[in-house]
């Protein structure tokens, strides 16, 4: 491992390399700079591999680098973490192709911070920048688990990094209070339908679009949400329909494992629909289809959302193919918005919403929901459910 330290002697402040050295009987050089740009420089210009490799396991090429990572992910998990799922593996193989499609002139040793910032330029060139944000975390990703096994000496793509969105694209569209009442009234008088089809349909989607707006779930969440899970007034979030739809699946982070406060009305709706009319299933499902499967998101945006959006008036026009089309203004995610927006409203602390939205790292709590949390000073109190918070107030 390449490290720098900062050294205080009679020279004043220096920044002092030490690198692996097969010529020293410590097993390190040493080498001292005025300046820590100066020892960054040196760190990453390839100086400090020429006294000694770092092991090496058979991983040459950026290409073999890529190929242990992804076999790190699907059978180990990286950093003691679990293995990944089946979608989002498939996710890294994609992005894999990618990193191996660019030119690499050196070996996986030999590269230096150049080499990562003309990788970075050439992804912006050929992709959407979203695309390039992902692919270049998942290279970085694969060069921490190399500096971990001692491949390589130090982080070479340390300080390259790209924005996943433009400082001027615009923020998440939050749906208003009134927009969300107006969605849960539209679900109301659909359920309430003279039409048997519909109201049969509606029996079931009601208390999922009400769950969705009181609970902040991810759409895969709540329907996948365990008739056992929900208990003590709340809901347990413990596993979630994986974005391909063939299987059921663990969040998919160890944050995405947590318990949420439902509001009372909320609460009882979902568990009547649970003792009374739910489908007997094998996966202890709430909300199963007629066959005893999970519902797969992609249906629930379409058939139900959706409608539930048309019924609320809550549509927008767009021009497709030199025609005026009609489309839902919302998204299921977008009642996921509403209810951090909701919690910063009601001033809870960024470590709270972190927590009750299953956000991994707080830096993506703050990314998505900074500009809101900037507005209101925080205080910290337990929530009763999203739609009773509005209620009372």
């Amino acid at each position: 491992m390449v490290d720098i330290r900062k050294r205080n002697g009679s020279k004043g402040i220096t920044y002092q390399v030490r690198y692996p050295s097969k010529a020293s009987k410590s097993g390190y050089a040493y080498k001292t700079f005025l300046t820590l740009k100066e020892a960054r420089e040196f760190r990453e210009s390839g100086e400090t591999k020429k006294t000694g490799p770092a092991r090496g396991d058979g991983i040459v090429t950026v290409a073999d680098g890529i190929e242990k990572w992804l076999e790190v992910c699907e059978k180990e998990g990286r950093d003691g973490r679990d293995p990944v799922t089946d979608f989002t593996l498939k996710g890294y193989q994609y992005r894999a192709r990618i990193i191996n499609s660019f030119s690499w002139e050196k070996s996986l040793q030999e590269l230096t911070a150049p080499d990562i910032v003309e990788f970075r330029s050439w992804l912006l060139r050929e992709y959407p920048r979203s695309m390039a944000h992902f692919v270049l975390s998942s290279f970085h990703s694969m060069i921490l688990e190399m500096v971990f096994r001692g491949v390589l000496l130090h982080d070479v793509a340390a300080r390259v990094s790209i924005r996943e969105r433009s400082r001027y694209e615009e923020p998440v569209a939050i749906p208003s209070e009134k927009e969300v009442m107006d969605l849960l009234a539209a679900a109301d008088r659909l359920a309430n339908s003279k039409n048997r089809q519909i109201q049969r349909t509606w029996e079931r989607y009601r208390p999922i679009l009400y769950l969705a707006a009181d609970s902040g779930m991810r759409p895969q969440e709540y329907l996948a949400v365990a008739d056992s899970a929900v208990r003590d007034n709340g809901a347990e979030v413990t596993r979630a329909v994986e974005r391909s739809g063939d299987k059921l699946s663990v969040p998919k982070t160890a944050a995405g494992r947590r318990f949420v406060d439902l509001s009372p009305d909320v609460y009882r709706m979902v568990r009547h629909y649970a003792d009374h009319h739910s489908a007997e299933n094998d996966y202890d499902l709430i909300f199963p289809t007629s066959t005893g499967s999970w519902q797969m998101p992609e249906n629930w945006r379409n058939r139900g959302f959706s409608a539930a959006c048309f019924e609320a008036g809550l549509i927008t026009k767009e021009k497709v193919k030199g025609e005026i089309v009609e489309k839902p203004k919302y998204v299921p995610y977008h009642l996921r918005h509403f209810y951090a927006s909701v919690l910063i409203a009601n001033r809870k602390d960024p470590k709270t919403i972190q927590t009750l939205m299953g956000h991994e790292d707080i830096k993506t709590t703050l990314n998505v929901y900074g500009h809101l949390l900037k507005r209101v000073p925080a205080k910290t109190e337990p929530t009763s459910g999203m739609l009773a918070t509005l209620h009372a107030h």
